[in-house]
């Protein structure tokens, strides 16, 4: 088994689109620039969803105009459905994501359309862009609990999961979108989706609202994924879960993957040091562990 990890870094994205207060441009664009520094392959930059739903990622243009890119960096955008993927082509993107959820409350509430109803609009979306050339990724959210319906039959995660890949999709994340998911029940998600989509095109993506994100991963990483989204700084957290901390701290997840002598390619200070920085852009103190140390110690 591959003693290589590849963390997908979604801070720019996931980590922000919730911020109350407006991020500048400027300071988004130094946060991915900073982040193409740390030695990621994958760093996602923006949305283009609607702006009266996101107003945070209103300026993704802009954003996408301002970052350097590297060579060997991937800047996925979200793509919400053919409008979006025509302005991310417009904007010279070369990689996307689709999203949709396991859970129909959960694709209803936020949505107005359920999983079933969901696909199909994403169907057309990822037929185009895969035409223009464009790379997929699917997000499969509620993969272990919905904020609205609670449990998630493991079956329609599977589904879901099953349904992306085929209609083209090349790696799907498996996202525990409320952060209720332990260990063995981490695990067995994961396992029951391989055997519909090969384990080398999953990935997952944990909220680490009741402390469970690394334990979470590890188990997965023993069951052989080796594809794991984070956050740096834990930025983010599900407006829908009560209390909700963030994603994964990339810095904290990094740390334990070092610890475990599994390779990213990822400078782990550079990371920290990000983590941060943009907490202190944020006016916050950091949400990860490493951080807060670094901190202590500054």
């Amino acid at each position: 088994m591959s003693d290589f990890v590849r963390v997908v870094e979604v801070g720019p994205r996931d980590g922000l689109q919730n911020e109350h207060a407006l991020v500048p441009a400027a300071t988004k664009i130094a946060l991915i620039d900073r982040l193409s520094a740390c030695g990621f392959q994958v760093v996602e930059a923006t949305s283009f969803v609607s702006p009266k739903w996101v107003p945070q990622l209103a300026d993704a243009e802009d954003v996408l105009a301002g970052i350097q890119p590297r060579e060997g960096v991937a800047y996925p955008v979200l793509v919400p459905n053919a409008k979006g993927l025509e302005r991310a082509l417009a904007a010279g993107v070369r990689h996307i994501a689709v999203f949709t959820a396991a859970s129909d409350a959960f694709n209803l509430k936020n949505t107005n359309i359920d999983v079933n109803g969901s696909l199909e609009r994403l169907t057309p979306v990822v037929e185009q862009a895969r035409a223009a050339g464009v790379s997929v990724r699917g997000y499969v959210s509620t993969v272990l609990g919905c904020p609205y319906q609670g449990h998630v039959p493991l079956g329609d995660v599977v589904r879901v999961a099953d349904a992306l890949h085929a209609m083209g999709c090349e790696e799907i994340s498996l996202g525990d979108t409320i952060g209720v998911g332990t260990p063995a029940k981490a695990r067995e998600m994961l396992l029951a989706c391989a055997q519909a989509v090969p384990m080398a095109q999953l990935a997952v993506h944990f909220h680490d609202t009741y402390g469970q994100a690394l334990a979470n991963v590890l188990a997965c990483l023993e069951a052989g994924v080796r594809v794991v989204d984070s956050a740096v700084g834990g930025l983010g957290g599900c407006p829908y879960a009560k209390g909700a901390s963030g994603n994964l701290a990339t810095e904290d997840l990094l740390y334990m993957l070092e610890g475990l002598g599994l390779r990213t390619g990822i400078d782990l200070q550079a990371v920290t040091d990000t983590a941060v920085w943009i907490s202190g852009e944020l006016g916050r103190k950091p949400a990860s562990k490493l951080a807060t140390v670094a901190l202590a110690n500054a």
